[in-house]
């Protein structure tokens, strides 16, 4: 589709009750009415009130236009004209403020437009392989806290949301247990809304269990690795978190939450909990690289903005994530051993180097989800089903292959991450990158 020029009376212009309108003779018959003013202005909150941005977009030689803000990815934007009509538009093109504009909304202003909402999880429980890819999934109800136990001379308090049990050595307030407890149950709901069938998580008593620790030595000699912010542990079927991780600190003879405390951490290890026994015979590229994906997806009070995500887990492998608040920081060529050797070394080499196999391991993961084939995942999806049908990992591995050598994978993967501006090559020891 051509892209049209950028009119610079193409606009709306609001102020000293004077209304500029587009080239249309008839929008400039109706704005000579105060009745049409009226019914412009309406239409303009009306598109407020659905969650579109309308606004006046400036190209680089100045020329500007009257549209909203569709979606977008890291190369163009796509604009909804007052005709109607959407169109895609280089951001290279845009003006500097119009280039920051989309960079701060993307994917929010997007998918308040245009994608489905997943606001909480319906009967039929865990998406799968045929569901759609979410654009935003939001936690929106109110998480009910239940208080089950308080007994200081045991040091062990017990509370609940919807979905999981919160095990502490401390007493909390029910606002605090309930402004973390967003987080958990979104992220849960985010999980089982991919259409991987993420219906993992032994239960005790119907509830995922989460351990909590007020001091960093009880959550280490509990089984916590030292300087983490949270792990998984299956022998326990339990996530166990320190509660500075949370943001919860004490204050006076209480503690408080610290809204503004993220932790990229708890959603990954959240993720290990929900993954089926199976999938980890995948190796650790995928079940690491998908707890990567989930963790690294922009998340804000209980909403995860799925669609365009991307750009912010590319940053995240190649630099040090959005915002600089952590990442893998491997740069944007990046030398990898064989790919065979990576996908099927064993677990304890994989988390060996964890910068850089975690990492790469979430660029693989990316590219199966969204890059492969027809970008529908439909290989991985078939390698999954496999996994949870109990099929060896060797069968398996064949249906991703998909009649592909390794080599030939390599090549083929190596050619879309450099489209997408990463180098990453196979066959050399990450000594010798």
């Amino acid at each position: 589709m051509p892209i049209p020029p950028l009119d610079s009376t193409a606009h709306w212009a609001f102020g000293n009750q004077s209304l500029k309108a587009c080239n249309d003779p008839a929008v400039r018959r109706l704005g000579k009415s105060r009745l049409g003013i009226m019914l412009l202005v309406l239409a303009c909150w009306s598109d407020r009130a659905h969650g579109l941005d309308v606004r006046v977009w400036n190209d680089s030689q100045g020329r500007a236009i009257h549209a909203t803000m569709v979606r977008a990815d890291t190369e163009t934007v796509t604009l909804k004209l007052n005709d109607g009509r959407e169109v895609p538009y280089p951001l290279a093109k845009l003006s500097e403020t119009d280039r920051n504009y989309v960079e701060t909304t993307r994917g929010q202003a997007t998918d308040r437009a245009s994608a489905p909402q997943t606001k909480s999880e319906d009967s039929s429980g865990v998406a799968g392989f045929e569901s759609e890819w979410p654009g935003l999934v939001r936690f929106t109800d109110d998480p009910e806290i239940v208080t089950l136990e308080e007994d200081a001379a045991k040091k062990r308090f017990v509370y609940e949301s919807a979905n999981y049990r919160y095990l502490c050595d401390v007493r909390l307030s029910q606002s605090v247990v309930k402004g973390f407890a967003v987080m958990f149950e979104a992220t849960r709901l985010y999980c089982r809304s991919l259409p991987l069938s993420l219906d993992g998580g032994d239960k005790t008593d119907d509830k995922l269990q989460i351990l909590l620790f007020e001091k960093q030595e009880d959550y280490a000699s509990a089984g916590g690795p030292a300087g983490t912010a949270g792990v998984f542990i299956p022998q326990k079927h339990a996530v166990l978190v320190p509660l500075t991780s949370l943001g919860v600190r004490p204050v006076g003879n209480g503690y408080m939450l610290d809204r503004d405390k993220s932790s990229k951490t708890l959603p990954h290890e959240l993720s290990h909990q929900l993954t089926p026994i199976p999938y980890f015979k995948s190796g650790g590229w995928f079940t690491e690289g998908l707890a990567e994906y989930i963790g690294n997806t922009p998340y804000r009070s209980g909403t995860y903005t799925v669609r365009n995500n991307q750009r912010a887990l590319v940053e995240y492998v190649t630099a040090y994530g959005s915002k600089q608040m952590g990442g893998r920081a491997l740069g944007k060529k990046i030398a990898l051993m064989d790919l065979k050797s990576f996908m099927l070394q064993e677990y304890s080499s994989f988390t060996s180097d964890p910068q850089r196999n975690y990492g790469c391991g979430l660029l693989l993961t990316i590219y199966f989800f969204h890059m492969d084939g027809a970008g529908d995942g439909a290989r991985i999806k078939k390698f999954l089903k496999s996994l949870a049908a109990g099929k060896p990992a060797e069968e398996s591995f064949a249906l991703l292959l998909d009649g592909r050598t390794y080599e030939q994978l390599e090549n083929e993967i190596t050619k879309t991450w450099s489209k997408n501006g990463v180098d990453l090559s196979f066959g050399k020891a990450p000594s010798q990158s």
